[in-house]
């Protein structure tokens, strides 16, 4: 037996318990992994909630973590007992001490970065990847406006896209998050509490709008971040924090002939050569130093319930991450 975080009714924090579960041995194809370092995504709270369906109650949340091998299923080959691997996404079930992976979902992770970086960064950093580099392909010179630049996944994208050659406008809810924007490389900071972000951005581009938004925001922003855009703009809605957007009618978009897409990290690392191409990048990029990942948080795994309270209530900046 092990323990883990499990969720047997929706709702608030509340519901995560901490319990004893059995997990088996690792099949073929499997690998049964100790945990080191958990990360946790706004997509946990979107599950525990019920926004996003669960396969099943009463299930285990998380979908990252960063731990050792300790077991290898029949006829495993390139994976060995010590190994040090992480993976984001599917299977859900991180917030667990052990857990059985399938192999070919894991990456190894270089000796040259800590496990609790990784852990932080595995799912908002292949995230910030395939939305700068694949969903839409920032180059030199673009404007690109980022919501919540101070989030997890906002913080990466303001850094990375400034390194990528662009013009970073970025929103955040306070002045405190406006120094953190600057530091990650924004060069314009809008603090949307105190602004109206789409008469900012319209002042910051001479109204020629911005080639891309990043938006994970969703309902409280949707509408401003397709006004901010330009002509044949590109609007890449990837979260909802603030609820899901209303249902927008073709002819907003024809205004402007724009693209709009609702991506998710899982349909971007389909193949294994996807996932090792999208992990590669990112960890060549904190290993140069392109991206400083902040760990501003840890809190016992037992205690994710306390965790998940502080990241809803706007308590936490930079990533959070759980410890077995």
């Amino acid at each position: 037996m092990v323990k883990a975080i499990r969720v047997h009714e929706l709702g608030g924090p509340q519901v995560l318990k901490w319990e004893d579960v059995e997990i088996g041995e690792p099949k073929e194809g499997e690998i049964h992994v100790k945990n080191k370092a958990i990360g946790i995504n706004f997509i946990d709270v979107y599950f525990r909630k019920g926004v996003y369906k669960a396969p099943s109650l009463p299930f285990t949340p998380g979908m990252e973590a960063v731990g050792v091998v300790t077991a290898v299923g029949a006829g495993l080959t390139g994976m060995k007992i010590g190994d040090l691997v992480a993976y984001a996404g599917q299977p859900m079930g991180s917030y667990a001490e052990e857990q059985i992976l399938p192999a070919n979902k894991v990456v190894p992770v270089p000796p040259s970065i800590d496990p609790v970086i990784v852990a932080s960064v595995m799912m908002k950093g292949m995230t910030a990847q395939f939305l700068l580099r694949r969903c839409f392909k920032v180059e030199p010179g673009h404007t690109i406006l980022v919501h919540a630049s101070a989030g997890g996944v906002g913080s990466l994208l303001c850094q990375w896209g400034n390194a990528l050659g662009a013009i970073v406008i970025g929103t955040v809810s306070s002045k405190e998050k406006a120094a953190q924007a600057q530091e990650d490389g924004c060069h314009h900071i809008i603090i949307s509490t105190q602004e109206d972000f789409v008469t900012r951005v319209n002042e910051i581009t001479s109204g020629n709008g911005v080639e891309v938004v990043y938006d994970s925001v969703g309902k409280d922003t949707f509408e401003g971040s397709l006004a901010c855009l330009k002509l044949r703009g590109y609007m890449v809605s990837f979260g909802q924090s603030s609820g899901s957007p209303d249902p927008v009618p073709l002819s907003v978009l024809a205004a402007k002939s724009l693209f709009l897409t609702r991506p998710t990290l899982m349909q971007y690392v389909v193949t294994r050569d996807e996932l090792l191409e999208a992990a590669g990048e990112l960890f060549a990029n904190i290993a140069s130093g392109v991206l400083k990942v902040r760990v501003n948080h840890t809190y016992p795994l037992s205690e994710a319930a306390k965790a998940h309270e502080d990241l809803e209530g706007r308590k936490t900046s930079g990533s959070v991450v759980l410890i077995p």
